[in-house]
């Protein structure tokens, strides 16, 4: 069983950043792909990013590509989301998976093995 914590969510202003931690623990030893998720009121669930287990390989949505960087540091079992020049339509509830898949573009929200509670982001305008 691997535990999954999101936290670094808040209010900002359009044009500002925020940082994301998913803190992972428990039985961490598998390789997991980390991937960031969000979910906008009555809108599903979609992905943002995903970061391989060594780190090398990220993929975004073309929504983020350009403002946000995924990164993980296996030594503290944490993956983070660095969002930056945030826009009101980047609110939503931010959720962390992990998964023993393959990182891949357009990862399903199908293929997480574990997910964290979410950690709501606002971008006021």
């Amino acid at each position: 069983q691997v535990h999954v914590v999101e936290s670094g969510g808040g209010l900002v202003q359009a044009g500002g950043s925020l940082r994301l931690s998913c803190a992972a623990s428990g039985r961490t030893t598998r390789r997991f792909a980390m991937a960031w998720f969000r979910q906008a009121p009555g809108k599903e669930r979609e992905f943002v990013a995903v970061v391989s287990w060594s780190g090398v390989f990220t993929y975004y949505a073309d929504s983020v590509k350009g403002r946000f960087t995924v990164s993980r540091d296996n030594a503290e079992n944490t993956a983070y989301l660095q969002m930056n020049s945030l826009k009101p339509e980047d609110t939503a509830v931010y959720y962390c998976g992990a998964t023993v898949r393959q990182a891949e573009q357009d990862l399903s929200s199908d293929a997480m093995d574990y997910w964290g509670q979410g950690t709501l982001v606002t971008v006021s305008s």
